[in-house]
């Protein structure tokens, strides 16, 4: 819906505009995602689930579709729901939006640090280093932040800021042999856990040069965020490479093996759909001789054997930011926000959108998404 009347002014503080959207997807930003289920998208979000499901039952991932086809951007879909623009280059998606801000005569002024907001009667006060601003509704998108004073000018309002901490990124095993002799290893379907705790999700999994990554370690991080940031990033975590099998059922499955093929070398035979390297480290870490077939394995190596297989433990020692996904817990206490507007609950036409409220996704379009439909409900709002 085109406001011709509206006189509006987009305020930078940097040179730099949609940088977050350039370097989305490797360069090729990732629009959105698959899942047109808005019960099933909000599961993808740690923080700010019930509140969007309000948001998305007004503009969904089939509106965002919509809403970029009339723009003239047709996006496509990866085999993991992932959503690209067709031209796999995220300048399209920049370019999109700067054609329709000129088309909409709305004014655009980088390098503007905006140093207070207030609100003055029935106007809004905008006070940047070269001019005060006067506007009768503000929107803040200023996205996550890590540290809390760049959401001063909002907690000046006086709305509360809910601590900004890490949310998607991968474990840190400095002092594990496993990242340097598995570097580049992937297992589709293993479980990872925080020890002493409940907080585990299962997935692929990938191993680095500085430890895990992978689809299963990011979801982690993301819904065990607090827990993590508590923890100071040190905990030991535990593994599941046979996932979904329990433990029982993978040493039933050796016994079996030990019975059927009693002469073969266990090292030569790798198990479970796991990689030959992996299954080689895990015989290695039970203490099999890879010279000995499986009828000359003990009950004691095979108990062994099937807890590493199904508790391998490794010493987590820090994080590492996933790729340039810059993602946060915190931001504006949801509480605050009127989901219907996304308006101020505290202060009349103040309206918010993005990451800066506490609303995070895991990888996959999902924060973005959130984004989209925020900002789509303030603008039918003003």
């Amino acid at each position: 819906m085109r406001q011709p009347d509206y006189n509006i002014t987009i305020l930078e503080k940097t040179n730099k505009l949609l940088s977050k959207v350039k370097v989305s997807g490797g360069g090729r930003c990732n629009v959105t995602h698959h899942c047109f289920d808005n019960s099933e998208l909000v599961k993808n979000y740690p923080r700010g689930d019930k509140e969007l499901q309000q948001v998305f039952s007004k503009f969904s991932v089939q509106d965002t579709i919509e809403w970029f086809r009339q723009q003239g951007v047709v996006l496509k879909t990866e085999e993991d729901g992932r959503m690209f623009p067709y031209s796999n280059n995220s300048q399209t998606i920049i370019d999109c939006f700067f054609k329709l801000a000129s088309d909409l005569n709305i004014k655009i002024k980088t390098s503007c640090d905006v140093l207070s907001i207030q609100k003055k009667d029935e106007l809004f006060l905008i006070k940047t280093e070269q001019v005060t601003y006067s506007a009768n509704a503000v929107i803040c998108a200023l996205g996550g932040h890590n540290k809390i004073s760049a959401y001063r000018i909002i907690k000046d309002l006086g709305h509360v800021i809910d601590e900004p901490i890490p949310s998607l990124f991968t474990i840190n095993l400095p002092n594990e042999s496993i990242k340097k002799e598995l570097q580049g290893i992937s297992v589709q379907n293993a479980q990872v856990k925080i020890a002493n705790t409940k907080l585990n999700y299962n997935g692929p999994i990938l191993i680095t040069h500085w430890g895990l990554s992978g689809p299963a370690v990011l979801k982690l991080s993301a819904f065990a965020a607090k827990q993590f940031f508590e923890l100071n990033y040190r905990s030991d975590i535990f593994l599941n490479w046979a996932f979904p099998l329990k433990q029982n059922e993978v040493e039933e499955r050796l016994k079996q093996i030990q019975k059927e093929k009693h002469k073969a070398l266990p090292y030569s035979n790798p198990l479970f759909d796991l990689p030959k390297r992996l299954w080689e480290f895990l015989c290695a870490s039970a203490g099999l001789d890879n010279t000995k077939p499986w009828a000359e394995i003990s009950n004691k190596q095979l108990n062994k054997l099937t807890e590493i297989i199904c508790n391998s433990e490794f010493k987590m020692e820090g994080k590492t930011t996933f790729k340039e996904e810059f993602v946060i817990c915190g931001g504006v206490n949801l509480k605050e926000i009127d989901f219907k507007t996304m308006q101020s609950k505290l202060i009349k036409d103040l309206f918010f959108c993005g990451e800066v409220l506490n609303i995070d996704g895991i990888t996959g379009g999902f924060n973005f998404q959130s984004a989209w439909s925020t900002a789509w409900v303030c603008s039918q709002n003003l």
